[in-house]
Parts: structure tokens; sequence; C-alpha cells
């Protein structure tokens, strides 16, 4: 085992936590990756609600090994809500109460590297269309998280348009898993006229859950509803090895003293339109009621606990962000949860 270099900051990587099981696996095994980057460093995790360790007790777990400075990254894909707001209040809070100092990174955002891994996850799906495949005549569906925040929300737009150019698709276009819309059922329904007989569904997601397996729960239900229509499911992107190096990129940013998010379309700094309420409103996470409390297979036979499902993965992204360099904003944590709409049924409205 290599020997740590305490001179070096330790390593927190933040992940946002599921109560799927497998989702916690994969987020396990990109952390064991990230930790063979950097044999040198002490690196820890944290999670912001469900899973354990918390943030605050990954923080413990390295000032226990001596660690007095800690890198954090958030291992997230778009800075909506947790990357915003929720991570930094929390980590503010702990540098305020343990006496730790903790610069935070940037999420992975639309990065050059990003596109490339997700270009090759959406390669490895096209093989199933068979010999007389061509992209030119095939339709992809980028699918996004979903956030109350439409600078987050933008950027999964931006990714379909850099892969439907880069890729010479037909045509593309970007649905979500939740919050705001279009919702996938409705995206394919909208696109079925269009006439592709050939559609690729990729969500644009790190780790499996809840959400990615109701997104491939909706293309199975719109193939079995349109069998004129091939449709395919691309692999989401988990632990490809140019998302280890995007990751490798954020922590060369804290290092280098520019972590930056993208502050020009905050909500919570200038007046979007739709949401001017929410300009300087104040920094907060509302996430304790759901931190550490385990994951689906640590309640499958705790019928002592209830806890609502309300509070699902699909819940919004939509708060604030603060940085090491002294570049802070004050932010506040509008916590929505997916609006209620009316069931989707998957039958086309073409004759």
């Amino acid at each position: 085992m290599n020997a740590k270099d305490l001179s070096k900051p330790a390593i927190l990587f933040v992940g946002h936590g599921s109560r799927d099981v497998d989702a916690v696996k994969e987020f396990y095994q990109l952390a064991e990756h990230f930790k063979a980057r950097f044999p040198d460093r002490l690196v820890e995790t944290g999670f912001l609600e469900f899973v354990k360790p918390i943030i605050r007790d990954g923080v413990q777990k390295l000032m226990d090994q001596g660690v007095t400075h800690i890198q954090a990254i958030p291992g997230m894909l778009m800075a909506g809500g947790h990357a915003k707001n929720d991570i930094p209040s929390e980590l503010n809070a702990i540098q305020k109460d343990m006496g730790v100092k903790i610069d935070y990174g940037s999420e992975l955002g639309v990065d050059p590297k990003m596109l490339q891994a997700a270009r090759q996850r959406i390669e490895e799906c096209e093989a199933q269309f068979g010999d007389d495949y061509r992209r030119e005549d095939t339709l992809l569906m980028v699918v996004g998280r979903g956030a109350s925040d439409a600078d987050a929300n933008s950027n999964i737009a931006k990714i379909t348009r850099f892969l439907e150019e880069g890729m010479g698709f037909g045509f593309a276009t970007t649905s979500y898993s939740g919050v705001t819309t279009p919702l996938v059922p409705d995206a394919l329904l909208k696109t079925y006229p269009m006439g592709f007989k050939k559609v690729i569904v990729f969500p644009y997601f790190m780790f499996t859950g809840r959400l990615v397996k109701k997104i491939y729960n909706w293309a199975d239900e719109f193939q079995a509803a349109h069998p004129d229509v091939k449709v395919v499911k691309a692999p989401y992107l988990n632990d490809h090895p140019l998302v280890i190096d995007t990751f490798a990129d954020s922590l060369s940013q804290i290092e280098e003293g520019n972590p930056n998010m993208n502050c020009q379309l905050c909500q919570y700094r200038v007046q979007i339109v739709g949401f001017e309420h929410k300009v300087g409103t104040p920094q907060e996470s509302h996430h304790h009621h759901v931190q550490g409390i385990g994951t689906d297979a640590d309640h499958a036979h705790d019928h002592s606990h209830s806890h609502s499902d309300s509070h699902s993965d699909s819940h919004s992204d939509s708060h604030s962000h603060s940085h090491s360099h002294g570049h802070s904003h004050e932010h506040g944590h509008d916590h929505h949860h997916e609006p209620h709409r009316p069931k989707v049924t998957l039958k086309s409205t073409a004759e």
C-alpha cells in the first residue's frame, strides 16, 4: 500500500446519494478509480443524502488521519442545485464547526472529454441496428435528469446539439426524467410523426438508479406500442475513463485556484426570466431530513421506518454555490419535487 503524503490536501469525493443500491455501488466503483489515479493522496467519500457516510462523516474520517486541508469534488454532471447550493452550504458549515480548510471544485459540466465519453457510449449500442444502419436515418434522444434550474437543463440541450452535429444524426432532441419538460414519453410521442424508424435513447447520467431504470422502462413501453420503430437504449456514462479524466481536471482547477461554475446564468445572482424572485435569497441546505437514512436495501425489512417516496431521485436541483477562491454567492434553496402531471399513455397520435 502506498504511503499517503499528508503535505498534500486530502480529497473528498462527494456524491448525491441514492436509495438505489446499484447506484451506490457504481459511485464507489468510480471513487475507487479516482483513488487509483491519486495513490499518494488520502481519499474519502461522503454523500449528500440517503447513503452513509454523509459528508460530515467523510470529513471526520480524513481529520482522524491528521488531515487539515481538503479538496472536495462534487460527483455531479451539471451545476444544478446540489452542486451550486446544497454541497457548498454543507461544506461551509463543516469548515466553521470542525476547523478544517475545504476547497470546493466544480461539476463536470459541458466538457470535451465528457462529450467524447458520451459519443463512445452511444457508439456501443449502434450495432443493435444491424448492417443497414445509418446515423442520418436515426433520431437521438438525450435524456437529462431535469431540474428547476434552467441553466442546468440548457446544458443538456447543448450536449444534445454537440452530439447531433458531431456524430451526424438525422435529428436529435432533449428530454428529461422529471421536474421539467418534456418528459421522455412526451418527447417520444412528439417526435414519432417525424418518421424515424430508428431511435437511440441515451440517458446522460453518471450512475444507474431509479431514474435511469425509469427512462429505460419508458423506452421499452414506447417500443411495445410502436413495433414499426426500433428503439435502442444506450448505456449511461458510468465510470468511463474520460469521466475519470474530467474529475482529475476538476481537481487540477482547484489547485490552480480556478474552480469556476457558470455564474453568468445563475438564477440566484441575476434575473433569469421566470426566476426573478430567487435573486439574493439566502444559501442553505434542506437535505438534513434525508442524510444517512439508508438505501432501499436498508429498509427492505424495516417495517418500523416509514419514509415517504415523495422525496425521490427526481427531485429538483435548484440552489446555489460558493468557491474556495473567495468568490461566493448567497443563494437560496428552492426544493421542488416533480410536479403532478396526467399519466402519459404511449399511444401514437399519428394514423
